[in-house]
C-alpha cells in the first residue's frame, strides 16, 4: 500500500484557497463536516507514484488568537490533529498582512510551505515576487501560483513529496532579544514534564503562553508544573509590558509579527505605484451614497429575470423527457405495484423538481459571480447603513445573501458575526430569504397564475418581499427581545477581480451533482412513501362502481374524465387522503384542500417534496412528468386566492429539516430552539390567512 502525506490547507479569508483545490489537477475533492461540527471541510485527494496525499482545507483564519468558531474549528485541527505538512496560501496583493499568520504557522515548528497566491494580479501591474529571497529569509520551500491561470499549481505536489522526504530544517524566525529570553526560559521550565519533551513544541507552547492563549493555557492547568510555569508567567507578563510599553505581551507579539512581515514584504515584494484609479472609479459609482442602493437592486433584478426566463427555455424540455420516460416505462414494464411506483410515483415525483434544476443554477451562477467579482463585499458596505435601522449590521448581508442559496451554509456564515445578539438575530430571519429549494415552488405557481404578468418580476418580488419581512421581524426583534444597537462594521474589501470560469462551473458542477443525488435519493424515497400513502388502502368498491362507469361512457373524452374522477376519489379514500383530511382544518382558512396541506407539511423535510408531492397528488391524468401538464392541473384545481396564500407559507414558513438541524447545532439554548420552530411558522400562516381574505 502507498504511504499518504496529510496536508493541512490553512489561510486567511479571501485568498484564494478554493480556487486552488478547483485548480488542482487529476484531484478528488470530498465535501463533508468537521468532526463533530457543521463546518464545511473540503478533502482533495492526489494520488502519485509513492504517496497517496489527503489535503484537508481548513476554514478561513486571520490569527491562532482565533474569536469566530469557524476560526476555532481550524486552530483546533492545527493544535490537536496529526498531520504532515502545513500548505500555508497567501495572497500576493496583501502579503505583509498574510505572513503575520505564517508567521504564527511557523511557531509551530511543522514542515511548512508557502503558496504566495494570485502572483498573475502583481505582475499584471508590472510587479514581481522574489521567489528566492522569501524562501531564503523564511527557510522554507514558497511557490508562486495563479490558480486562475493554472500557474505553479502543478508544482505543489512535487513540492509535498519532496518535503515530506526531507529532514525538518530549524527555525529562522526569531523576534526581539528581550522576547526571546523569556521564550527559552519558559520553554526549558516546561520540559520539566513530559509532556514537552519535544524542543520545538516547548517552544511553541511558551510562544502561546506568552500570546496569553487560553486554550494552550488550559492544556498546562493540570499538570504538576502548572504553579511554577503560572507564576513565571505573571512576571514575565508584567516585565515585558514595561519594557515594551504595551498593555499585553499580546500586542507585543503582534507588533513584533507585523515588523518582520512589513520587512519580508519590503525584501521580496517589487512593485511599482498602484495606480488606484480604476478600481476608485468604479467604487464611485457601484457604492455610491445614493446610486449604490438601485444598482444592487438593479443587479439583482435581473438576476432574477434571467433565472425565470432563461430557465424557462429547457424547463419543459426536461419535463417532456420525463414524461416520454414514464410513458415508456409504463408500457414496456409489466402491469402491477412495480410499474405503478416507478411511473406513478418515483418519475413523476423526481421529473416534478428535476425540471426547475436550470432555475435553480442561473441562481446559483448570478451570486456566485458577484461573489468572485468581488461586489458582494461592496454590497455588504453598501446595505450596512439601510441593515442598522433594522438593528442588524452591514457584516449580516453576508449570510442574509447566502440565504438565497441555501440556509444550511447561510447559517453557518453567520458566525462571522461576532456579537452574540447580532448573530441569533441574524439566524432567527435568515429563512425569510427564498432558498433555492423553495425557487421550483415559486416558478410552478408563477407559470400557473401569472405566466402573462411578467413572471420575472413576480419572482423578485417575491424574493425581496421575503427580504423586507425579514428586516422588519429583525427590527421587531431588536426592539423587543435583544436591545441595543449592532456592533460596528468592519469587514475586508476584496480587489476586484475577473471570475475564475473553472471555479466557478466547479462549483455548479458541486450544486447539480449534490441536486441530482438528493432527487434521486431523498426525494425519490420521499415519492415511495407518497405514493404508497395515496396508492393504499385499495378501495374496491369504488374501483368496480366507477368501471361499470367506464364501460358505458361513450366518448373517449368522458371516459378520460370518469378515469380522473376515480382517481381523485381512491386518493381521497386513501391514507393520504385520511392524513390530509385531519390536518386540513389547519390550513382551510386559507383556501387549502388535503392535497396542498399535505404538501406544505411535507415540505417541511425539504422544500422540493412540496413540488415532487403535488406532482404525485395533483397530476392524475397521465401527465405528471410533464411540466406544462403539472402546471395545467394546478390551475385547475388550486383557487387563485389559495395560490397566493401559499406562495406566502412557502416564503415565511420553516425551512427544511437540514437547515433545522444546524439551527439547533448552531444555538444551544433550548429557549431559542423552541422560539425558533415556533414563530415563523405563526407568522406564515397570518399573512397567508390575511391575503387570502383580503383577496
Amino acid at each position: 500500500m502507498l504511504k499518504t502525506i496529510k496536508v493541512a490547507i490553512v489561510g486567511q479569508p479571501n485568498v484564494g484557497k478554493s480556487s486552488l483545490i478547483n485548480a488542482i489537477s487529476n484531484a478528488k475533492l470530498h465535501v463533508g463536516n468537521f468532526s463533530g461540527v457543521t463546518v464545511e471541510k473540503k478533502e482533495v485527494f492526489l494520488k502519485t507514484d509513492l504517496y497517496d496525499i489527503d489535503m484537508t482545507d481548513l476554514p478561513g483564519i486571520y490569527s491562532l488568537n482565533a474569536y469566530t468558531p469557524e476560526e476555532q474549528v481550524a486552530k483546533n485541527f492545527l493544535i490537536n490533529e496529526d498531520f504532515d505538512i502545513i500548505l500555508n496560501v497567501v495572497d500576493a496583493n496583501t502579503l505583509s498582512r498574510n505572513l503575520i499568520f505564517s508567521l504564527q504557522l511557523m511557531d509551530m515548528h511543522k514542515k511548512m510551505i508557502l503558496v504566495v497566491n494570485m502572483v498573475d494580479e502583481i505582475e499584471s501591474k508590472g510587479g514581481k515576487i522574489d521567489k528566492d529571497a522569501l524562501e531564503s529569509l523564511l527557510g522554507i520551500p514558497v511557490i508562486l501560483t495563479s490558480a486562475k491561470e493554472h500557474k505553479g499549481v502543478d508544482e505543489i505536489s512535487t513540492q509535498i513529496i519532496k518535503l515530506k522526504k526531507e529532514d525538518k530544517k530549524a527555525n529562522k524566525i526569531y523576534y526581539d532579544e528581550r522576547v526571546e529570553q523569556r521564550i527559552e526560559k519558559l520553554a526549558k521550565t516546561l520540559q520539566k514534564s513530559p509532556h514537552f519533551r519535544d524542543d520545538d513544541y516547548a517552544r511553541f507552547i511558551a510562544i502561546r503562553l506568552l500570546d496569553r492563549d487560553e486554550q494552550v493555557y488550559k492544556i498546562i492547568h493540570d499538570l504538576p508544573i502548572f504553579i511554577e510555569v503560572h507564576s513565571m508567567l505573571e512576571k514575565m507578563y508584567k516585565n515585558l509590558e514595561l519594557e515594551f510599553d504595551e498593555d499585553s505581551t499580546t500586542d507585543i507579539l503582534s507588533n513584533e509579527r507585523a515588523a518582520i512581515a512589513y520587512n519580508l514584504q519590503m525584501e521580496a515584494l517589487n512593485l511599482k505605484d498602484e495606480d488606484e484609479g480604476m478600481s476608485e472609479k468604479i467604487d464611485n459609482i457601484l457604492i455610491h451614497p445614493i446610486l449604490g442602493l438601485p444598482i444592487f437592486l438593479f443587479f439583482m433584478w435581473a438576476l432574477f429575470q434571467l433565472t425565470f426566463e432563461l430557465g424557462n427555455i429547457p424547463m419543459n424540455f426536461i419535463g417532456e423527457m420525463f414524461t416520454q420516460t414514464q410513458n415508456f416505462l409504463a408500457d414496456f414494464l409489466p402491469k402491477g405495484m412495480f410499474n405503478s411506483l416507478l411511473t406513478d410515483g418515483v418519475l413523476p415525483a423526481v421529473g416534478a423538481v428535476v425540471m426547475f434544476l436550470p432555475n435553480i443554477l442561473i441562481l446559483f451562477f448570478g451570486l456566485n459571480l458577484l461573489e468572485q467579482t468581488g461586489y458582494m463585499s461592496r454590497a455588504a458596505y453598501l446595505m450596512d447603513g439601510f441593515m442598522k435601522r433594522f438593528g442588524l449590521q452591514g457584516k449580516a448581508f453576508v449570510p442574509l445573501v447566502s440565504g438565497f442559496g441555501c440556509t444550511v451554509p447561510a447559517y453557518m456564515a453567520a458566525r462571522t458575526l461576532k456579537n452574540p445578539k447580532d448573530r441569533i438575530i441574524t439566524m432567527l430571519v435568515l429563512g425569510f430569504m427564498s432558498c433555492g429549494a423553495r425557487l421550483p415552488i415559486y416558478v410552478l405557481i408563477i407559470a400557473a397564475f401569472f405566466a402573462n404578468h411578467n413572471p420575472g418580476n413576480v419572482l423578485f418580488a417575491i424574493y425581496i418581499g421575503g427580504a423586507i419581512l425579514g428586516l422588519i421581524v429583525a427590527k421587531i426583534l431588536r426592539t423587543v427581545l435583544f436591545k441595543g444597537e449592532p456592533e460596528p462594521f468592519v469587514m475586508e474589501m476584496p480587489p476586484y477581480r475577473f471570475p475564475s470560469s473553472k471555479a466557478l462551473f466547479m462549483d455548479l458542477w458541486i450544486k447539480t451533482k449534490m441536486f441530482l443525488k438528493k432527487a434521486g435519493t431523498f426525494i425519490a424515497f420521499a415519492s415511495m412513501i407518497v405514493w404508497f400513502l395515496s396508492a393504499y388502502p385499495k378501495n374496491d368498491m369504488i374501483t368496480q362502481n366507477f368501471q361499470t362507469k367506464i364501460e358505458q361512457a361513450k366518448s373517449s373524452k368522458a371516459k378520460a374524465a370518469l378515469k380522473n374522477e376515480l382517481n381523485a376519489k381512491l386518493l381521497e379514500n386513501s391514507y393520504l387522503g385520511s392524513v390530509g383530511k385531519f390536518i386540513e382544518p389547519v390550513f382551510a382558512p386559507l383556501g387549502f384542500d388535503w392535497r396542498m396541506s399535505v404538501s406544505v407539511v411535507a415540505g417541511l423535510a425539504a422544500k422540493e417534496v412540496v413540488v415532487s408531492t403535488m406532482g404525485t397528488l395533483y397530476a392524475v391524468g397521465g401527465e405528471s412528468g410533464a411540466s406544462k401538464g403539472l402546471i395545467s392541473k394546478i390551475r385547475e384545481n388550486v383557487d387563485f386566492k389559495a395560490a397566493v396564500a401559499l406562495l406566502l407559507i412557502i416564503m415565511i414558513y420553516s425551512p427544511c429539516l437540514a437547515a433545522m438541524s444546524t439551527f439547533y447545532a448552531e444555538i444551544p439554548q433550548w429557549a431559542w430552539r423552541v422560539f425558533y420552530t415556533i414563530y415563523p411558522n405563526v407568522v406564515a400562516w397570518i399573512f397567508a390567512y390575511s391575503a387570502y381574505k383580503i383577496l
